[in-house]
């Protein structure tokens, strides 16, 4: 059984930065969708960054491009996620997903709608961003 431990979140002022991590226990995936989605209270939870292990272009939400960054260290089974330039509305709980999958060939916006849908999908319990303007 996978689990996901998400860490890294924390309070910090309009523009600064922070680096989550996501670290994966049990995964033996050798094809899959992996990323990072956000939810507020009252709200839908958003995709943020979603890659496939095929190594297809990343989905990145419009909101973030060009602020974040998502990459990954295989050797550590651990995603990342760089934020820089961080707004206020980017306040929220950042929760890391995963999914086994039969093959390599999706692209990033696939595998973000495979692990939105997927029952199978597996997700961390959350690390909370909390951004002051």
């Amino acid at each position: 059984q996978v689990q996901l431990v998400e860490s890294g979140g924390g309070t910090v002022q309009a523009g600064g930065s922070l680096r989550l991590s996501c670290a994966a226990s049990g995964f033996t995936f050798s094809t899959y969708c992996m990323g990072w989605f956000r939810q507020v209270p009252g709200k839908e939870r958003e995709g943020v960054a979603v890659l496939s292990s095929g190594g297809s272009s990343p989905y990145y939400a419009d909101s973030v491009k060009g602020r974040f960054t998502m990459s990954q260290d295989n050797a550590k089974n651990t995603l990342y996620l760089q934020m820089n330039s961080l707004k206020p509305e980017d306040t929220a709980m950042y929760i890391c997903a995963t999914l086994r999958t039969a093959t390599a060939w999706n692209s990033g916006g696939d595998c973000y709608h495979k692990l939105r849908s997927a029952p199978s999908t597996s997700w961390g319990q959350g690390t909370q961003v909390t951004v002051s303007s």
